[in-house]
């Protein structure tokens, strides 16, 4: 079963993934991941990302599609994965459509987890972060028990600039413009399958699990 997850900065496809990932027994591949691990590991494709990053730059899609791919290899994908993260743009789709086509392959499902732009400003406006200790939290859903004090640790919470609401305006839009064009991109493909977002998160993983059989 191989899946990519589409959806919006907050839309919680990340977290979706990792539920697949833990249910089905596949690998959940995320791309910061896999720079992380390669660089961490000096590997020839780690240190060239390595290159691009310690200068501030996109790591090219060429490169980023060679070390997925690599990736597939491990013996923990021979039953399939949860691919989160990419493609993000159209051109990076077809790469690797080309690049699974080459070796008979292909992907199975793309999982698209629909949240309207409020709703995600909302949610990602409410977020907190402890410095200290990673802890996470958010001021409805999440709340800790002490406004702006963290539970485990004692710090203060902060909201991370990307999580304040002009940033996220801004993530959606470059979202919009390039990503956004993949969902039709997978619709034309076939394999496209659209999940509410909004729903509460055990309700929307209900669904994907009924699509995924």
């Amino acid at each position: 079963m191989k899946i990519v997850m589409l959806g919006a900065p907050g839309a919680g496809k990340g977290t979706q993934a990792k539920r697949i990932a833990e249910k089905y027994s596949i690998p959940h591949i995320s791309t910061g991941d896999i720079f992380r691990a390669n660089i961490k590991n000096n590997t020839e494709l780690g240190l060239k990302a390595k290159s691009y990053m310690d200068q501030g730059m996109l790591v090219p899609d060429e490169l980023t599609l060679d070390l997925i791919m690599d990736r597939f290899k491990d013996e923990d994908c021979k039953n399939g994965y949860v691919l989160d993260g990419f493609p993000r743009t159209i051109p990076q789709a077809e790469a690797l459509t080309k690049a699974l086509q080459e070796k008979n392959d292909k992907l199975d499902y793309a999982i698209n987890v629909e949240v309207k732009d409020e709703e995600i400003i909302t949610r990602m406006s409410g977020r907190r972060a402890c410095l200290s200790c990673g802890g996470t939290y958010h001021i409805v859903n999440i709340p800790p028990k002490v406004e702006g004090i963290c539970d485990k640790c004692g710090a203060e919470l902060v909201q991370r600039a990307d999580d304040k609401p002009e940033t996220v305006k801004k993530r959606l839009e470059v979202y919009h413009e390039l990503t956004q064009p993949l969902i039709e991109y997978y619709d034309n493909e076939g394999i496209l399958k659209e999940v509410n977002g909004s729903l509460p998160m055990d309700e929307t993983f209900g669904i994907i699990v009924s699509i995924l059989g």
